[in-house]
């Protein structure tokens, strides 16, 4: 097993990048990656880091030298053989070639294209451009690497010995969370922590601990470069990303009404089963259920990603019931802010009505709370999001009203044309 402390003593080290592997990132983007390469190709993307704790003044900490070394490493990157033969030809959710050759001839070739920092007010203002099956694949990577300078930063200032009695520590914490876990009767999570995780090496770590003492109730990670390695499942399915580009993508509001929906019929033409998952509250999930049409109410699930989880799983069992669904043989996947009390709290609530999956992120991945003084390594919201397409911005409502963005005119439009109304506001975790 890895000695993360001394690896970490040791940090610069050339065989410690941050980011590894163009498959170093989430499962879910690869796949919407093909989806959107299939579809809309020529599009022109723009992403950017926002960062939603100001609190954290991430161009204080992190040096800008080391950012920009560690971003050009990316640029660097492209497909290993070996990757390239995983993609190929394993089997993921149960099917064969999930990748098309068309699009594995394409990634094979890829490297990311240019991006542009700059410093603001205590913060990274971190842009990519392009088109979108190109800049799409910076968010991940993007993440990683601030995370973990972040990390780095504060552990800099940390002796060695300092540095092995907080991994234990660590450990220790993240053994007693899955202690809690083990053995509860049809538990199912998987790991969603690389956006905002710790390290890469930390994650692979939990994984490993995951595995061992979990068994079966541990699924697989959403981690590509993990899966392959610790042959895991890679599990994932679509997120806000393609919504919200879709939408700015619209010419009218009767268009603007309807893109959410083309979003997964165009998924639908290329998925089934596990992988036909509804993440519905990009622009309310109430509305966005009540207008859905009847074909939607077939497929396999839907994730919650905002709001209260609770109430969202009650509104996903009623919608069934009423389009003649029996929600038990549905499928809820809770994947916002969860910690182990929210995952048995939800799992005791919701087994036996539906079936149920967590994917358990920032706080497995990234939870070193209260370990150093002054909390100096707690977990921040950070996120890189899609913020227009083809010139036109774009708006994520969300449960959440915290989890909004988008200029307000076009919030106040989104939220008109989608019938949202007033929303509560829930504190956003990580």
């Amino acid at each position: 097993m890895v000695d993360i402390a001394t690896r970490v003593w040791n940090h610069k080290w050339k065989i410690d990048p941050i980011v590894r592997s163009l498959i170093d990132t989430d499962f879910y983007k690869l796949l919407m990656c093909q989806s959107v390469f299939r579809n809309k190709p020529d599009t022109q993307v723009t992403f950017s880091l926002i960062n939603r704790t100001k609190s954290v003044r991430l161009a204080d900490l992190v040096d800008e030298g080391e950012l920009r070394e560690q971003l050009d490493h990316i640029r660097s990157l492209s497909l290993s053989r070996g990757e390239s033969t995983w993609m190929r030809g394993n089997t993921f959710y149960g099917k064969r070639q999930m990748f098309t050759p068309e699009f594995m001839d394409w990634f094979e070739k890829l490297r990311l294209p240019p991006y542009h920092l700059e410093k603001h007010d205590g913060q990274y203002e971190l842009t990519f451009e392009g088109n979108w099956p190109e800049v799409m694949l910076w968010e991940i990577p993007a993440l990683a690497v601030l995370m973990e300078l972040r990390s780095r930063a504060v552990l800099n200032t940390l002796r060695k010995f300092e540095l092995q009695v907080l991994y234990a520590r660590a450990m220790t914490k993240l053994w007693e969370k899955v202690e809690r876990l083990r053995g509860v009767e049809g538990l199912r999570i998987a790991d969603f922590g690389t956006r905002r995780r710790h390290s890469f090496l930390w994650q692979d770590w939990c994984v490993q601990a995951m595995t061992e003492r979990l068994g079966n109730t541990f699924v697989g990670t959403s981690n590509c470069l993990i899966a392959k390695n610790r042959d895991l499942e890679a599990i994932g399915t679509n997120a806000h990303e393609l919504p919200m580009v879709y939408a700015a993508l619209a010419k009218d509001d009767d268009a603007l009404r309807l893109a959410p929906y083309e979003v997964l019929s165009d998924w639908q033409e290329e998925h089934d089963g596990n992988l036909r998952i509804i993440l519905p509250d990009t622009y309310g999930t109430k509305g966005f259920l009540d207008r859905a049409p009847d074909w939607l109410a077939g497929w396999t699930g839907i994730r919650i990603d905002s709001g209260d989880p609770a109430e969202g799983a009650e509104i996903a069992i009623n919608w069934w019931r009423d389009r003649g669904e029996n929600p038990k043989d549905k499928l809820i996947i809770f994947s916002d802010g969860l910690d182990e009390d929210k995952i048995l709290s939800l799992h005791k609530q919701f087994a036996g009505r539906v079936k149920v999956s967590f994917g358990w992120g920032t706080l497995l991945t990234n939870d070193f709370r209260d370990l150093t003084p002054g909390n100096s390594l707690a977990p921040f919201s950070l996120v890189c999001k899609a913020v227009a397409a083809n010139g036109k911005p774009t708006v994520k409502l969300s449960d959440n009203p915290r989890k909004a963005m988008g200029p307000k005119d076009q919030i106040d439009r989104y939220k008109r044309v989608f019938g949202v109304g007033e929303q509560e506001e829930m504190e956003v975790v990580v």
